[in-house]
């Protein structure tokens, strides 16, 4: 029935720190950018390599959810990576935190977890 995901859709509080993070610090690359006056409300569609896409939303005084420690509901967001230090070493580079690199016990890949601007928990994978 289901034959790949789509899109992963993401509120900010903050827009142009959001925009700045994905695009500048991740290095996701803008499909397009859509203000939406009715709303008060951008929409930021970014590419994930060539397959996914991720939307950036802003809204007028979002409210926070709560996210740690294991919340109920999406746990986090993972992105496959071929080299896990170099990604560690370029969010290094942007003062981003990375927890320590861990390994799956089930698939013996190292993997490490860290924060956007509004502290939504995101991992890198190394494939």
């Amino acid at each position: 029935m289901l034959h790949s995901l789509h899109h992963v859709a993401i509120i900010c509080s903050d827009y142009q720190k959001s925009k700045k993070f994905y695009t500048d610090v991740l290095g996701l690359t803008v499909v397009q950018e859509t203000y939406r006056a009715a709303r008060d409300s951008w929409k930021l569609d970014l590419a994930v390599g060539d397959h996914y896409q991720i939307e950036l939303f802003s809204f007028p005084n979002p409210p926070a959810r709560v996210s740690r420690p294991e919340a109920r509901g999406l746990r986090h967001l993972a992105f496959a990576v071929t080299n896990l230090e170099e990604s560690i070493d370029r969010l290094t580079h942007y003062g981003v935190v990375t927890e320590p690199v861990r390994t799956d016990e089930l698939t013996g890949k190292r993997f490490t977890f860290f924060a956007d601007p509004d502290d939504l928990p995101l991992e890198l994978y190394e494939i």
